[in-house]
């Protein structure tokens, strides 16, 4: 009995830490979805992963509330504040937006979902493909197909603000 105590200890450590990225994430993707409005190849695909990114972080306080496992407010000040903090990083500029931070933090939400992908599959595999209205396995293969359009979208920043083969520094 004792060990079936600490997995569910350890599930709500997991769902608290997912859900302080999750926060992180979105607050990102906003930044990312701003500092991209009107940029015709990121501003639209940028939208609806901010959209994406928001409706999923519901989906998973939802799923700790079927479980009956609360928010962490600690973890969530504490995601956010250094999120915030991440802000303050060197881009090439001493104000302003970058194509550096750009790149950076598309790596950084690239990571993130990959983060989500693999909790919707751990939560698949742990408590079912049916969790508070979710289907934990389709919520992976929709962070599958993000996690794809980051790319895309890495890809293109990064040939915007790195030089291109074959030229010198």
């Amino acid at each position: 009995m004792a060990a079936d105590t600490e997995r569910r200890r350890f599930l709500a450590i997991y769902l608290e830490d997912h859900l302080a990225v999750a926060t992180v994430g979105v607050a990102l993707a906003r930044r990312l979805r701003g500092s991209n409005e009107g940029d015709g190849e990121m501003g639209e695909p940028l939208t609806r992963i901010c959209e994406q990114l928001e409706a999923e972080r519901k989906a998973l306080v939802e799923a700790m509330t079927a479980l009956g496992v609360k928010p962490s407010r600690f973890k969530n000040l504490a995601a956010v504040a250094g999120e915030r903090l991440g802000r303050l990083k060197l881009n090439g500029r001493l104000t302003g937006y970058s194509p550096l931070s750009r790149v950076v933090e598309l790596e950084v939400l690239g990571a993130h979902v990959g983060a989500s992908r693999s909790l919707w599959r751990a939560l698949a595999q742990s408590v079912g493909e049916e969790l508070a209205g979710n289907r934990p396995g389709d919520l992976a293969e929709r962070a599958e197909s993000r996690l794809a359009e980051i790319e895309k979208l890495h890809r293109l920043a990064v040939e915007r603000a790195l030089p291109g083969r074959g030229q010198t520094l």
